[in-house]
């Protein structure tokens, strides 16, 4: 039996004490008025993107360590659409509609669909393709394609249509969320970990190098991500209304 891979937990716990510093900035500055402008400007978006890229990147890292892979996406999922329906239903001003939840339960469910056909292309050039197909869809929210500031052309007015396409990474106009994360680009980010993980374990690099690392505190919160991420908003937002109370 393979030991469990520690520092892939410490690695996800890590991330995740960032997600909640960035979110409990988040309430500070959207919800209660703090005055950030860091936190708006560049700085705040290089932290926001490093924390989503590390979890969507190590979510199809970790794609090929789980049993059913399948079932566990459909429990992304669902935990996803409860999130959705909290924040529609509580505080609609800041709703949240495809977010990262729903994000990463999808490409698990596709990915667990479509396995056995993604598993014959080449490692390496399925890793050298999700990275160019990730980089290329990078801005189709916003209407074009290219990455961030290089922009390749503009795309048709009509993929925007309604939530299937918002769903899929083609919102329409007047869509809007907290916290968005279609299925494209961000299906291709996971491809991207999905494939380095078969590379280094065809070259059996990831015992060596993940299986050490144990730290207790990282490592529970890791081995339990998904609970702590449904959680730690409501404490937070209760933290903050007894602060500023």
């Amino acid at each position: 039996m393979k030991k469990r891979l520690h520092f892939l937990d410490a690695l996800r716990g890590f991330t995740l004490i960032h997600m909640i510093a960035f979110h409990g900035m988040w309430n500070l500055v959207y919800l209660f008025g703090v005055r950030a402008s860091w936190y708006r400007g560049m700085p705040g978006y290089i932290w926001q993107q490093w924390i989503c890229w590390t979890f969507i990147l190590l979510s199809g890292f970790c794609f090929s360590l789980g049993r059913n892979p399948a079932k566990r996406g459909l429990l992304v999922f669902g935990a996803g659409a409860l999130v959705s329906a909290v924040t529609c239903i509580a505080m609609p001003d800041s709703r949240i509609l495809f977010g990262v939840l729903t994000c990463l339960g999808s490409c698990m469910i596709l990915l667990a669909l479509t396995e056995k056909w993604v598993q014959r292309i080449p490692n390496s050039l399925g890793l050298i393709g999700s990275i160019v197909a990730f980089a290329v869809l990078r801005n189709i929210s916003e209407g074009s394609l290219g990455f961030e500031s290089w922009v390749l052309g503009s795309l048709p007015e009509s993929l925007y249509r309604n939530l299937f396409t918002a769903y899929l990474g083609f919102p329409h106009r007047g869509f809007f969320s907290t916290d968005y994360f279609p299925l494209l680009p961000w299906f291709f980010l996971f491809l991207t970990g999905f494939f380095l993980f078969r590379i280094l374990e065809g070259k059996g690099l990831n015992q060596r190098l993940f299986s050490r690392g144990q730290l207790p505190v990282l490592n529970w919160l890791g081995r339990h991500s998904l609970l702590v991420y449904l959680l730690h908003q409501p404490i937070l937002y209760g933290l903050c209304l007894l602060i500023f109370k």
